[in-house]
């Protein structure tokens, strides 16, 4: 009755305008994909990390200072650790003798299996230095999560998921520098119900060791995601699985929610950041980092305050807490560095960037024999926005803007020699469109509404534009450029020879209420 009547008192709150500023925030916290967010506080700043997938650099880093406004902070790895090839999901941060270590799935260079690394700095925005594979199991071994129990440390992750039976969590110690496994390892939970498991908390509280994990699908329109716990008397087991579970799931509001971590508030709370999905037009914003704050009842149980059901409303964290709107994006080049919310199709092309003299200068060499080009994006934190730049050179490369789902699906805009193309690849088949070249600078801008509606426009000075027609795209053909495990990118398009790049002067990407 007491989750019941908090959950409907901060809808009440909302729906009436008692939620200010001061007492309540929205979710999510994080605007734009950053799956399974991983959260430590290491002196007086809270750090998030989260999946990257296909897009480097590897592992986007954030940072708060009251845990509900979030700024880039980097990545953990500009480039790729030597023994990986793709796929760079659910990172995890430990802190272990004043060090950072984050433990992270990849797959191999040489098999294409995943498996866990591990990585050390001496800050959560230092430079880390890999170690290499630290699980192998099996056909994959995914989602790391390190316990601290007795002065010995503990890792447990995912198994058996492209196997036909059950999934498990197991785990296994580890060495007391963490960087190996020592011993046999065991198992904690198994998926009886194969209902998915993934995404564990693994914690001591009080008399009981706790599994908080996630169950269902945790990807794309249909996704299902829900939190779930079981709790043993002993770190080995045997774990009983809560009667009441899932104990977090989806609601009107929220399409599906989990995969997260638990950090402390300096009072001793506890919060829980995970993804989510927001429905209809949300959903192309990808898996947004959320915050709940979860408590322990009084049959030893933990409860999220404000009910099974997610609620985008919460109270804030700490007090005097202000969340701030989400802010626009404009780079001018003038730095001497890429900002850290940009990002990459490193699966498809060896990504060439510099900035020189307030420029920016894109170019790439496609892989495996591919036709297609360098792509550098920005991660959407609105479904409505715009896109705009101005390219600055002539050649005969493509050079312009792009909505990107990979090299087999996306829309672009560009100067290519002496004309103006509209380029659409669905599922690798192209479509063309042709104008005649305006003068450069060449000023370009795309509209995108409810995540993949796409129009565009050109202008010769900034200031008046013109509109181009283009051809409607079905739903069907318009949902290709979302991925199973992420959401499509705006940004900047190079296709050409490496030496003949595309310059361009600025950037602005606004959000359209």
């Amino acid at each position: 009755m007491k989750k019941l009547f908090l959950f409907i008192f901060a809808l009440a709150a909302y729906a009436t305008g008692f939620a200010q500023k001061e007492s309540y925030f929205v979710n999510p916290v994080i605007r734009g994909d950053v799956p399974d967010p991983s959260i430590i506080r290491f002196g007086d700043t809270y750090y998030a990390v989260g999946t990257s997938s296909e897009w480097a650099p590897h592992y986007p880093i954030f940072s708060s200072t009251d845990l509900v406004n979030w700024q880039p902070a980097g990545h953990v790895f500009p480039k790729l650790p030597d023994w990986t090839v793709s796929s760079f999901w659910a990172p995890e941060w430990f802190v272990h003798q004043g060090k950072i270590y984050v433990y992270y799935t990849a797959r191999k260079k040489a098999d294409g299996i995943s498996c866990i690394g591990v990585a050390v700095a001496d800050s959560p925005t230092g430079k880390f230095k890999d170690y290499g594979p630290v699980v192998e199991f099996g056909r994959e071994a995914i989602d790391a999560f390190i316990l601290e129990d007795g002065g010995k440390l503990y890792i447990s992750w995912k198994a058996y998921g492209l196997d036909n039976r059950p999934i498990e969590l197991l785990a296994c110690q580890l060495s007391d520098d963490g960087l190996r496994t020592v011993g046999e390892p065991f198992s904690l939970l198994r998926d009886d119900e194969r209902i998915g498991m993934e995404g564990q908390q693994w914690f001591k509280h009080g008399d009981y060791y706790y599994l908080i994990y996630s169950t269902g699908g945790c990807c794309g329109p249909r996704s299902d995601y829900a939190v779930s716990v079981a709790r043993a008397k002993n770190l080995r087991g045997p774990y009983e699985k809560y009667d009441g579970n899932p104990i977090l799931h989806g609601s009107r509001d929220v399409l599906s929610i989990g995969h997260g971590t638990i950090t402390t508030a300096p009072d001793g709370r506890f919060f829980y950041l995970c993804h989510a999905y927001l429905p209809g037009q949300g959903f192309f914003q990808g898996r947004q980092p959320f915050l709940q704050e979860i408590r322990m009842g009084e049959d030893e149980w933990p409860y999220f305050l404000t009910g099974e059901y997610a609620n985008r409303v919460q109270p804030a964290p700490l007090n005097g807490c202000v969340q701030e709107p989400t802010a626009d994006f404009a780079d001018n080049f003038t730095a001497d560095r890429l900002a850290p919310e940009w990002s990459w199709n490193y699966t498809f092309a060896d990504v060439q960037v510099s900035l020189r003299d307030g420029k920016l200068h894109l170019a790439g060499t496609p892989k495996d024999g591919t036709t297609t080009g360098a792509a550098l994006c920005l991660r959407p934190t609105s479904a409505n926005y715009a896109l705009e730049t101005a390219v600055v050179n002539h050649n005969s490369a493509w050079k312009g803007i792009v909505l990107y789902g990979d090299a087999q699906n996306l829309i672009t805009l560009g100067a290519c020699g002496d004309s103006l193309q509209l380029k659409y690849v669905i599922r690798g088949k192209e479509h063309l469109l042709s104008h005649s070249l305006p003068s450069v600078p060449l000023h370009l801008r795309m509209y995108v509404s409810r995540g993949t509606d796409i129009s565009f426009a050109y202008s010769t000075d900034g200031t008046t534009w013109e509109r181009l027609s283009a051809p409607a795209l079905s739903d069907e053909e318009l949902r290709s450029l979302v991925q199973w495990d992420r959401v499509s990118r705006p940004g900047l398009y190079q296709e050409g020879e490496p030496d003949e790049e595309a310059v361009f002067e600025y950037v602005r990407l606004r959000n359209i209420q």
